[in-house]
């Protein structure tokens, strides 16, 4: 998915997605922080012009992304301006659009835009693109599932020695479900994390990843991926647990699945 150019010079990337929901319940888990942390990462939102959105890509926050509203036009519109997504990185306005379709549905629509006179980080963007993809497929289950109900998420990450193929076997095949196909029911084997619910998504082997609609270790949504970065695989599997049972689930979780992925991380690097 190429990046696009408009006659101005302006480049963008652009997302879709067709989710259930009336117009407000969509706007409600996309411009609002316990409405986003429930199908993307931790988030706060100030919901106003002038507010600032802060987004936690990792858990101690090394990896926060701050952007400043700018619009804001609840239930249909919002767009906010962050700094490039590294140093030297063109300044990013990211548009969210929410539109009212028939049948009780909506169509929610993302737009990264930018001005820069190369393309030395248009590869970066075609990135995002393929992350809000997948992360728009979670987005749709929460609100077909979950729609309105507390969530309490987990992020986690393993790591392995490339190449990514051998990596996501490895994370996969521990865990006893190497294979799982789009439908399937899955278990984890004996001695690793709990774990057990349907395959909703299986990605291709350029791009692996399983989408999970899980019943442990709590009612929710389970995602897990590879990806490399300068020669280390990197495997984040992330969680999204719903309700009362979703808090005590992620309580008991949480520390299971540290310990196993840090033990396996480990084995890999002294191998």
């Amino acid at each position: 998915m190429p990046v696009k150019r408009d006659e101005h010079g302006r480049r963008y990337i652009e997302v879709e997605a067709e989710v259930p929901g009336t117009p407000e319940e969509v706007w409600q888990a996309i411009a609002s922080g316990p409405g986003v942390s429930s199908w993307f990462v931790p988030t706060e939102i100030d919901g106003r012009e002038g507010g600032e959105v802060l987004s936690h890509f990792s858990s101690d926050g090394s990896m926060d992304a701050r952007a400043t509203i700018r619009v804001w036009q609840p239930p249909e519109r919002f767009v906010a301006d962050s700094p490039g997504m590294a140093p030297g990185a063109p300044p990013l306005a990211t548009e969210w659009v929410v539109e009212a379709r028939g049948g009780g549905t909506c169509v929610v629509r993302v737009v990264h835009s930018w001005f820069a006179d190369t393309d030395d980080w248009d590869g970066q963007f075609e990135g995002t693109e393929h992350g809000w993809v997948a992360f728009f497929r979670i987005l749709r289950l929460y609100l077909q599932h979950f729609r309105g109900q507390p969530c309490t998420p987990i992020q986690l990450m393993g790591a392995a020695p490339g190449p990514v193929p051998a990596a996501w076997e490895g994370l996969t095949s521990a865990l006893g479900i190497a294979g799982a196909a789009e439908g399937d029911r899955i278990e984890a084997a004996a001695g690793a994390p709990p774990l057990a619910g349907v395959v909703e998504k299986a990605g291709p082997t350029d791009h692996p990843e399983l989408l999970l609609r899980v019943e442990t270790p709590a009612p929710g949504l389970a995602h897990m991926f590879a990806m490399e970065v300068g020669g280390q695989v990197f495997l984040p599997v992330r969680f999204f647990l719903y309700g009362d049972a979703g808090a005590a689930g992620a309580a008991a979780a949480e520390p299971a699945w540290k310990e196993w992925l840090a033990a396996r991380a480990a084995a890999a690097a002294s191998a």
